[in-house]
């Protein structure tokens, strides 16, 4: 049973930072790709950012140039950092699996709440 659980969200300024962490257990992992999504109030849920087994990433381009995401393998770990943060980044972010073997992401962590105040 793979499960992912996010930490790292909270409060912070607009030009701030933080640092979103993903714990990932019961994966492959070293095999799988990662990718973390976010939702705001009344909005759909939309792609921020992801990353390969190879280490590849790719980005929204509304977070270009401002987040970066990383994985650790050694400790199963996948990571965002986001700098500048602006307050239409407020949303929760969530991270997902997307197995070797599929298309789509298929294990989805519960979220943490990201604002961004004026």
């Amino acid at each position: 049973q793979v499960q992912l659980v996010e930490s790292g969200g909270g409060l912070v300024q607009a030009g701030g930072s933080l640092r979103l962490s993903c714990a990932a257990s019961g994966s492959t992992f070293t095999m799988d790709a990662f990718g973390w999504h976010r939702q705001a109030p009344g909005k759909q849920r939309d792609y921020v950012a992801s990353i390969g087994s190879d280490g590849s990433t790719n980005y929204a381009d509304s977070v270009k140039g401002r987040f970066t995401i990383s994985r650790d393998n050694a400790k199963n770990m996948v990571y965002l950092q986001m700098n500048s943060l602006k307050p239409e980044d407020t949303a929760v972010y969530y991270c997902a699996r997307r197995p070797a073997w599929g298309l789509d992401y298929d294990v989805w962590g519960q979220g943490t709440q990201v604002t961004v105040s004026f």
